[in-house]
């Protein structure tokens, strides 16, 4: 089957996307979306959280990344579409499956800003004007609310002005956001450098069970995300089959190398005496921002200054990604039928403009459950994996039913990666902890009532592209979601676990059921004729765009 080149026709009165992103932007799309406020704050909690043997959270970590940043650049490079990661388990197993994980895509998309924001107000504590924002407990005080939805609102206000600006602004500010992690890991590692703080209090205090948690819950996996930016903006690249594996691959090449080495700075920055009481107890002022307060402390006033700077631009320019990226998957969601065919309308500049709307009320509604920086983590780090485990099984249905597609970008070993990539998704989603899992599962109820009714209600009014629901390609889908609570219930990861499932045995169960949900879904996908209809039906058209 020859790759696909035609979409289907946009409702009347709009205008669609214009292919304007070259290579740059697509790469600096994903990187600036890396280096946000994970670089800021990851390493402190991972240090706290694991001791020295956060480097080994790194590792872990970024081995996930990978795994399924592989699996993304080929689907990226195959289907050039808006929103792809919402897209992808809608060819392979139909409505009911793309819909859910259309609506994790877009949890996580629309959430993301919120998290930048936060880290944004953290940091400023250093100004007096920012004093009454956050109370002793880093939430938000009222006042700290309505400057955070101020703040969203401008990230709303510059999308407006259109993609092709937007990604000249971020690849400007993704220079600068590079440009202070890499100044501080060179200014840390000639200045001040105590090798005996990787054996202070013993390699690992926290044992195996703080290495695994530090991945989900300390901003490991956190930080390492934003691969995907440069598959959402897929619909607005000019050349995306070439571009797009090249973009995704060398994000997370370049966001997992920085991470690493300023982990390693950070431990050894510190003085000894700050490992006083343990890793668990570090403390020193200004840890509310870790890399600027460690600066002072260690006499490099003028680098917190920069520091403290950066910590505007690097999550502000993280934010604004992710704001655009929403609300492309909200046109991605309308166009697959999940949602209403207004969210489609763009303005005069091509920007998804209702998206950007829905996207700034629901970033505002996040400040109420998940007002501090560290609880939000992990609840966007299981929204986010949770979203990127479609992509495995999507390219699992692919290799198997439709071998001929033309790929731009051919992984190795495709079948082999595709179960493990599922299978690791599955931990790191594990590893968030049951406090984190059962608060995800109200979202996911909330998606299933939004997207499901509206759904229903298209159905049964004959809307031209209303969804097929394909319950039967799907049915492996609810089996996992509550076979994920389950063990995660009897587990020992997060407040309220039982603990039923000692470490390792955990690990053991939620592979060997990963592992059965991938193959029971490769089963009953849809049939070649039906994923082809899929395809057709919501394919941009490749060169020149709208």
């Amino acid at each position: 089957m020859a790759h696909p080149t035609t979409d289907t026709p946009a409702a009347a009165g709009h205008t669609g996307l214009k292919r304007e992103v070259g290579m740059i932007g697509l790469l600096w799309a994903s990187v600036g979306a890396i280096i946000g406020s994970g670089w800021l704050f990851g390493a402190e909690k991972a240090a706290v959280a694991a001791g020295p043997a956060a480097l080994i959270s790194w590792g872990v970590g970024a081995v996930a990344i990978i795994l399924l940043a592989l699996v993304h650049a080929e689907l990226g490079g195959l289907f050039p579409v808006a929103g792809g990661t919402a897209r992808y388990p809608h060819y392979a197993f139909g409505g009911f499956a793309g819909m859910s994980f259309g609506w994790f895509t877009w949890l996580q998309a629309a959430t993301i800003a919120p998290i930048e924001v936060q880290a944004m107000i953290n940091y400023a504590q250093h100004w007096t004007w920012a004093d009454g924002l956050l109370n002793p407990n880093q939430t938000l005080t009222t006042g700290g609310f309505f400057v955070a939805a101020a703040l969203l609102g401008i990230f709303v206000a510059i999308n407006f002005l259109g993609v092709r600006l937007l990604a000249h602004t971020n690849s400007v500010a993704t220079v600068w956001k590079v440009f202070v992690p890499i100044l501080v890991i060179f200014v840390f590692g000639i200045t001040e450098f105590h090798g005996s703080n990787f054996s202070a209090h013993g390699f690992a205090p926290e044992g195996s069970k703080g290495v695994l948690a530090a991945i989900s819950t300390s901003g490991v996996i956190f930080a390492l995300l934003g691969f995907e930016q440069a598959i959402q903006w897929a619909g607005e690249s000019r050349n995306p089959r070439r571009d797009i594996p090249r973009a995704v691959l060398g994000s997370v090449v370049i966001g997992t190398l920085i991470y690493v080495l300023l982990q390693v700075v950070f431990i050894a920055a510190l003085p000894p005496e700050t490992l006083a009481g343990g890793w668990g107890a570090l403390d020193y002022p200004g840890i509310s921002g870790p890399f600027a307060g460690l600066s002072t402390l260690i006499g490099l006033g003028w680098l917190a200054t920069v520091l403290r700077i950066d910590a505007i631009i690097s999550p502000a320019g993280t934010g604004l990604v992710y704001m655009t990226s929403s609300s492309r998957v909200t046109y991605g969601l309308s166009r697959n039928g999940y949602a209403p065919q207004t969210l489609q309308f763009t303005d005069k500049r091509s920007v998804p403009w209702l998206g950007l709307i829905v996207a700034w009320v629901a970033g505002v509604l996040c400040f109420l459950p998940f007002p501090s920086w560290q609880r939000l983590v992990g609840f966007i780090t299981s929204a986010v994996v949770l979203m990127y485990a479609g992509a495995p099984l999507a390219f699992g249905v692919l290799r198997k039913r439709l071998p001929a597609l033309e790929r731009s970008y051919h992984l190795p070993a495709g079948t082999i990666i595709s179960p493990i990539a599922f299978a690791v998704a599955s931990l790191v989603i594990f590893w968030a902890g049951w406090d984190t899992l059962w608060r995800l599962g109200l979202a996911i109820l909330i998606g299933y009532l939004l997207l499901g009714g509206y759904s229903a209600y298209a159905a049964a009014k004959g809307v031209p592209n209303a969804p097929r629901m394909d319950f039967k390609a799907g049915q492996w889908l609810p089996p996992y979601l509550i076979g994920m609570g389950l063990i995660s219930w009897q587990g020992t990861f997060g407040e309220g676990s039982q603990g039923n499932l000692p470490l390792w045995w955990d690990i053991l169960v939620v592979v060997v059921f990963s592992l059965g949900v991938y193959y029971w879904a490769l089963a009953v996908a849809l049939p070649v004729e039906e994923i082809e209809r899929n395809i057709r039906g919501v394919e941009v058209v490749e060169a020149g765009g709208h």
